[in-house]
């Protein structure tokens, strides 16, 4: 006779908890925000586990000499809920696949037809000068933004709804930055001047760089996931990115016989517009959180009022390329007195206090 362990139930699993609609036939751990669960949220929702929701058994994996999981530790924000959030982009795997390929798309067809129609010939000497040295520049500030903020940010975000869209956040801006790579490629075949390489030497050591290379250095130091975010996308992207995607280049491009290049931009442009919906969102939450609000509120106002200022000297030290091309566009003034006026609208919105160096 073989001696089998007899088995022993006790209620300490967690399939003996009862969870929002266990008793129906459309079984779902978590409470969906309309009738029935959308696609987003069945294949996103508490995907990441959280041993305060369903596991009794604690985190099963820790860091050595750390804490286990993803510590609420990582960012000064409180929450009374983590889990509440939803994407309002409702990014899964297959629509970052499907949205991203539709992008790339988009771009590919378009420098095709300018180079089979010989538009890249119609640029003014220059504005050639200005898309291999700037535009091809900037590329380097989304792959820092998206290689080293936004990747690590996603890792600690506290639950799976939240770092898919942090995670989305970084795929835009390697993508856009893989496209200003390409297209600087595109421009070098289609004409013979043009210096592929000399955005290079831009990045590395043109004073006019040197402030956003600081910039964007400084925001990959940034260790709490939500700082990181707060500071990019409510400071550095209204304040700079969008004063140079938008207000310099797809403003001047046309005059100088350029119809390429801000169609390039405006898919970055498009991209922030995404980012920035989930980023309000998640931040609304938790400034309307009824038991850590009132304090978020101070944290978010502590951080822009630090990263704000830095955002708007970054800005500022722009200003000296807007007399590069030979037919300008928006004048500088102009330009910051938007994306400054854009930026106050958003902090309004949030109801988090501005920073008096924004009122200037």
């Amino acid at each position: 006779m073989r001696s089998v362990p007899r088995l022993v139930f006790t209620d300490a699993e967690a399939g003996a908890l009862e969870f929002p609609s266990a008793h129906s036939r459309s079984f779902n751990y978590f409470e969906p925000l309309r009738l029935r669960a959308t696609v987003y949220e069945d294949v996103t929702v508490d995907v990441q586990p959280d041993p305060e929701r369903y596991l009794t058994q604690g985190w099963v994996y820790g860091f050595a000499k750390g804490p286990g999981g993803y510590p609420k530790e990582w960012t000064a924000l409180k929450s009374s809920d983590w889990h509440r959030f939803r994407d309002p982009n409702e990014e899964w795997e297959q629509t970052i696949y499907r949205n991203n390929a539709r992008l790339v798309r988009e771009i590919e067809q378009v420098i095709a037809a300018a180079k089979s129609e010989g538009a890249f010939d119609q640029w003014s000497p220059g504005w050639e000068r200005v898309v291999e040295r700037q535009v091809g520049a900037w590329m380097h500030a989304e792959h820092g933004l998206g290689m080293h903020v936004f990747l690590p940010a996603q890792r600690d975000a506290p639950t799976n709804m939240i770092n898919n869209a942090i995670s989305v956040n970084s795929m835009h801006k390697l993508r856009i930055a893989q496209d200003l790579a390409l297209y600087n490629l595109e421009v070098a075949d289609a004409r013979d001047g043009f210096d592929g390489g000399a955005h290079l030497a831009v990045w590395d050591s043109d004073p006019v760089w040197l402030r956003v290379r600081e910039n964007v250095e400084l925001l990959t130091a940034v260790r709490d996931w939500a700082e990181a975010v707060v500071a990019t996308n409510l400071a550095f992207e209204p304040l700079v990115g969008e004063l140079f995607r938008s207000q310099f280049v797809m403003s001047t491009a046309a005059a100088n016989g350029d119809f390429v290049t801000p169609l390039v931009m405006n898919v970055a442009e498009s991209d922030f517009d995404r980012d920035l919906n989930y980023t309000t969102i998640l931040l609304g939450d938790l400034v309307a959180d009824k038991q850590y609000g009132q304090e978020n509120a101070g944290v978010l106002a502590g951080w822009l009022a630090k990263w704000i200022p830095r955002s708007l000297e970054t800005a500022r030290a722009l200003e000296p390329i807007w007399g590069l091309p030979e037919h300008g566009g928006i004048g500088f003034a102009d330009a910051l007195s938007r994306t400054r006026a854009r930026t106050q609208l958003i902090l309004d919105d949030l109801k988090i206090p501005r920073p008096k160096e924004l009122e200037a």
